[in-house]
C-alpha cells in the first residue's frame, strides 16, 4: 500500500520562495558590483579587450544558473555574470581572465570573456551568435550515447541569435532527439544596434517554438520572482523528459553593447516602459515590501559584495602574466594537463 504524502504547507512554500529569492538577489548584487569594478578597471587601462556588462539582465541570468545543479551543462554568454556565479564560477576566475592572469582558468591565453571549466559543466563561450546551442545539444547527445541520464543543458541567447543558422540547426536537432535542453533568450530589443523590428516579423519570439515542436515560456525579465519560477519549471520539464524548452524573457539592456558603446541608438521611449526597469531595484523593492530584509541589511550585503570583488582584484594584480618565452602553448586537453593547472 502506497502512503499518501502530505502537500507542503503554505508556510513552507513561502519560506522556500523567500530563501530562493534572497539567494537570487545576492547573486544579482554580486554580479552588478563586480561588473562595475571591472568596468572601472577597463576605463583605467587595466584590462585589454572588451568589457560587456549584464546590467538589466541579472535576474534572468541568476535564475538560469540557480535552476541548474551539479552535473548539468551551462553555456553562458557575455552578460551572464550573475548566472555564472550562481552556477559555481568564482569571482577570482572571472577577474583573472579579464586581467590576463596566468593562474586563471584560461591561463591568460584567450579573450577575456571566453572563460569556463568544461569538466565542471561551465563552457567557455563561442562569440558567434547562436553557436553554443548546437554545442550544448551535441554534449547532451553524447551523454545519451554514454548512458548518462538526469542532466540538463542550458544555453543563453540574445534575440539576434534566434535569426541565425546555428539556432535553427541546434534547436532542430534538440527537438528531433528530445534532448533535455533549455534555451534562455534575453529579448533585450536590440541585436547590438539592430532593433527587433528589423530582425523578425513574428509577434513573439516564443512563436518560433511551434515550428520546432518544443515548449515555450514567456517571462518578464525584470522580475526576479517570475524568472525563478519559469526557469525552475523549464529546467524540471527538460530533466523529466519534456524535451527542449524555449524561455523568452522581455527586458532591456540598460547599458551599451560593451563599454565602448554609448547605446545612442536605443529608443529613449523604451527606457520609460516596463522593459526599462532595473531588475536589481525591482528585486530590492519586493524584499523591502515583503519585510524579508531591511535597508541596513541590503547595504551590508552590498558592502560584502564590494569586499569580495576588491579581494579578488587585489589577489589578481599580484599574479604573473603569461610569459611567451616560457609558456607551453599546447591545448588544455593535451599532454595530460588538467583544467586550470600549470605546466610542470
Amino acid at each position: 500500500m502506497v502512503q499518501a504524502t502530505a502537500a507542503p504547507s503554505v508556510s513552507a512554500e513561502a519560506s522556500d520562495t523567500k530563501a530562493r529569492f534572497l539567494a537570487g538577489y545576492r547573486w544579482m548584487q554580486l554580479a552588478r558590483v563586480s561588473e562595475e569594478k571591472i568596468a572601472s578597471l577597463y576605463r583605467g587601462g587595466k584590462i585589454t579587450g572588451g568589457v560587456f556588462l549584464g546590467k538589466g539582465q541579472e535576474a534572468l541570468s541568476a535564475a538560469t544558473g540557480m535552476a541548474l545543479r551539479k552535473g548539468d551543462v551551462f553555456a553562458p554568454l557575455i552578460r551572464d555574470q550573475a548566472g555564472r556565479l550562481a552556477f559555481g564560477e568564482t569571482l577570482l576566475d572571472g577577474v583573472r581572465t579579464y586581467m590576463g592572469s596566468r593562474l586563471g582558468p584560461m591561463r591568460g591565453r584567450d579573450g577575456n570573456v571566453h572563460r569556463g571549466r568544461p569538466l565542471e559543466g561551465l563552457l567557455p563561450m563561442i562569440s558567434h551568435l547562436g553557436a553554443m546551442l548546437p554545442v550544448v545539444a551535441g554534449i547532451l547527445l553524447g551523454r545519451r550515447f554514454r548512458g548518462i541520464e538526469g542532466t540538463v543543458g542550458a544555453t543563453s541567447l540574445g534575440d539576434g541569435a534566434t535569426s541565425t543558422g546555428a539556432f535553427h540547426e541546434g534547436l532542430n536537432l534538440a527537438a528531433v532527439e528530445k534532448l533535455p535542453l533549455v534555451l534562455v533568450v534575453a529579448n533585450n530589443q536590440y541585436a547590438y544596434s539592430t532593433p527587433t523590428s528589423r530582425q523578425f516579423v513574428c509577434q513573439d519570439l516564443a512563436d518560433k517554438a511551434v515550428g520546432y515542436g518544443v515548449a515555450a515560456h514567456n517571462v518578464d525579465g525584470t522580475d526576479l520572482g517570475a524568472c525563478l519560477e519559469v526557469l525552475y519549471r523549464a529546467v524540471e520539464a527538460a530533466r523529466t523528459g519534456g524535451g527542449p524548452q524555449l524561455v523568452v524573457a522581455s527586458l532591456l539592456r540598460l547599458v551599451g553593447h560593451g563599454e565602448h558603446d554609448d547605446a545612442s541608438y536605443v529608443d529613449p521611449k523604451l527606457r520609460d516602459t516596463p522593459l526599462g526597469r532595473d531588475c536589481l531595484l525591482v528585486a530590492e523593492q519586493r524584499i523591502l515590501a515583503e519585510g524579508w530584509a531591511n535597508s541596513a541589511t541590503l547595504r551590508a550585503w552590498q558592502e560584502d559584495a564590494q569586499r569580495q570583488i576588491e579581494e579578488a582584484v587585489t589577489t589578481t594584480m599580484r599574479e604573473p602574466l603569461p610569459d611567451p618565452n616560457t609558456e607551453d602553448w599546447c591545448a588544455l586537453a593535451s599532454r595530460h594537463l588538467s583544467e586550470g593547472s600549470l605546466p610542470a
